[in-house]
Parts: structure tokens; sequence; C-alpha cells
């Protein structure tokens, strides 16, 4: 019984853990940064620079990406991977970028 409990417990703490770790946005936004640009910052001009935009636009727009209510040519497969805890910690991420 108590194996168990500690197989359940161990199993478990990848899970806990990722969402807890201070990184957590700044890795699952690491990502983004093929053509939004390290941080946020596009250099590109046809691609959206995220970093300081408000923390609730961004995951509103990362939400509606993920649930088909946004047309995308990438966005949306990409968007369809995350969690709303994970979108909450990438807009929080860039949010807190300076632009």
């Amino acid at each position: 019984m108590r194996l168990a409990l500690m197989i359940a417990a161990l199993a478990a703490t990848p899970l806990m853990a990722s969402a807890q770790q201070p990184d957590a946005g700044r890795d699952l936004a690491a990502s983004c940064a093929m053509c939004h640009g390290t941080d946020g910052r596009s250099a590109h001009p046809g691609f959206k620079a995220l970093a300081g935009m408000e923390r609730s636009a961004l995951a509103t727009e990362l939400r509606n990406f993920r649930d088909g209510k946004r047309p995308a040519t990438v966005m949306h497969q990409i968007a369809k991977g995350y969690t709303d805890a994970e979108i909450d910690l990438i807009a929080a991420y860039f949010a807190a970028q300076k632009r």
C-alpha cells in the first residue's frame, strides 16, 4: 500500500512541478521565439511583437486560436497543445517583458 502511494506521488510530481517552476512561462514561451522573436520582440513585421502585451489580451487571443474562434495559418495548431494554465503562464511571461 505504501509503495503504491509513493509511486502515485512520484508520477504526479512532474505535472505539479511544471506549473510551479519559476521559469515555466519562459520555458513554454520559448516555442514562440521562431516567429515572435526572443522574449517576444519580433524583428519581422509580419509577426506580432508579444513583449509588453497586456496579459489578459494575449491569453484571450491564445484561447481564441486554440478554440478555433480566430482563424490562423499555424497558431491554431500550436495553441491546441496548451492548457488554460499554460496559456496563463505564457501570457504572464510576455506581459512582463519590455517592449
